[in-house]
């Protein structure tokens, strides 16, 4: 009996030591994930001057980079289900590699194009890493603390956002700023382009060291002693289509709700960095770090008030109110007075920003819980269509590609302040949805009475 209860112990322990290991794994991967995809913050006002381009035509990296999410999913899905979740992981994050060795060639011939064909192969790695490690974190340990592993991953993701403009600002822009920018546009074109050429070769020395180590990082995963995750597939395996999961409105809506959200995300931590070069705020390569520090709070009070305090439809409410006051204030603040930053961060010794900047980034915070939140409420009573209901779900991370262009648009057609009304309706969208959206399971006159039944 003692033997068993060693044994058992035993067992215990490298259950808990193997769970520990592979979050650690994860969670290096949630940062990788997080330090690419808020470098774009950053990248989109630098490849507008090294490029020449417009507001509109600058935010074709958001564009290239999220499109790859939804072109990409369904096959990562297939690759996948033939090499396994750990062999995804390492293929991954050598076709990351790839993209990243693809920025030496655009750097030095400054083409637009091949940045924006460097940043969709970036994109594609990311995409099938995401598939791999999303179901992964769920089940390397109890499905009960699913949530907080998931929010743990979170902050590794948005921690990364934190760091990487002030990285990108310190190898990149060093001793270019606004006025060097005016300074540069009044060259004359030949010295113009040898000017540009200089600082687009800026970023070869650092894509190069990210090559480096993703490829350090895919011997790392690839040699240690991760495990294939136990995916729990027990239950009807008769075959799903695609197309059969949108009876069901609860995950149709959940769909158009993280697209939305994805949209005003990547508005709110990516163009921070553009909107505040045109209103001449110094800093204005490192803004992306303001948004990404408010979404870190805004999921630590996630941690800690979910569900003790607050259901998850409820903190989606709160955020998605929060937004539809937080998008007013964006379009109707001052740009000139930094009374807001100044009040709540000037203690801390944060550079003052114009209100309406401040505003942007506290988006941030209406942002952090609305992804996990989503979720759970969409997937419910899905049953065997939990799969095809993720896929979809995932694939509304194209609104990161297509809903920034929106606000590129009107930036150049009416001014890049009031062009952020556009975000006004998709949180008044997301907050439908969390207040009716979610209880739909059926379309048409059925789902009134299935309203009354929930």
């Amino acid at each position: 009996m003692n033997q068993q209860q060693t044994s058992s112990a035993s067992r215990a322990g490298s259950t808990a030591s193997s769970v520990v290991l592979a979050m650690l794994f994860i969670g290096l991967m949630f940062f990788i994930l997080g330090f690419v995809t808020w470098l774009n913050g950053s990248l989109i006002p630098f490849l507008k001057i090294v490029c020449e381009l417009n507001n509109f035509q600058a935010l074709w990296v958001t564009f290239a980079f999220y499109i790859a999410y939804t072109v990409m999913a369904l096959p990562s899905a297939a690759i996948l289900a033939r090499t396994g979740y750990k062999r995804g992981m390492t293929l991954s994050l050598a076709v990351m590699a790839v993209g990243a060795l693809l920025f030496i060639p655009a750097a030095k011939v400054g083409h637009y194009g091949l940045f924006l064909l460097a940043l969709f192969t970036l994109a594609s790695g990311m995409t099938l890493m995401q598939t791999a490690i999303n179901p992964y974190i769920v089940c390397i340990g109890a499905r009960e603390s699913a949530a907080m592993r998931i929010s743990i991953m979170g902050l590794f993701n948005k921690g990364a956002g934190i760091v990487v403009p002030l990285v990108f600002s310190a190898l990149i822009l060093s001793g270019f700023d606004q006025k060097a920018a005016i300074d540069l546009a009044a060259l004359e074109p030949a010295a113009r382009a040898l000017a540009r050429a200089e600082l687009a070769s800026r970023l070869i020395t650092p894509y190069l060291v990210m090559a480096a180590a993703l490829l350090v990082f895919t011997a790392v995963i690839h040699f240690s002693s991760l495990a294939e995750p136990d995916l729990d597939d027990a239950g009807d395996s008769a075959p799903v289509r695609l197309g059969e999961v949108f009876r069901f409105p609860q995950v149709v809506l959940g769909a158009l709700s993280l697209f939305v959200y994805v949209g005003v995300e990547v508005i709110a931590g990516d163009t921070i960095g553009l909107y505040g070069q045109q209103l001449g705020v110094a800093n204005y390569a490192v803004l992306t770090s303001y948004t990404m520090a408010a979404m870190v709070m805004g999921y630590l009070a996630g941690v800690l008030l979910i569900p003790r305090f607050i259901s998850q439809k409820t903190a989606l409410q709160a955020s998605a109110a929060l937004g539809v006051l937080l998008s007013a204030a964006v379009a109707l603040s001052s740009s000139q007075d930094s009374g807001l930053s100044q009040l709540l961060l000037g203690w801390a010794g944060v550079p003052a920003v114009p209100n309406t900047v401040f505003c942007l980034a506290a988006l941030g915070l209406a942002n952090a819980l609305v992804w996990p939140a989503v979720w759970p409420l969409a997937l419910q009573d899905l049953g065997r269509h939990t799969a095809s209901g993720s896929a979809l779900l995932i694939m509304g991370i194209a609104g990161g590609a297509l809903l920034p262009m929106a606000y590129g648009h009107f930036a150049d057609a009416s001014g890049p302040q009031s062009a952020y009304w556009v975000m006004l309706p998709c949180y008044v969208f997301i907050l439908f949805y969390a207040t009716l959206g979610h209880k739909l399971r059926h379309w048409g006159d059925g789902s009134e009475r299935a309203l009354k039944r929930a």
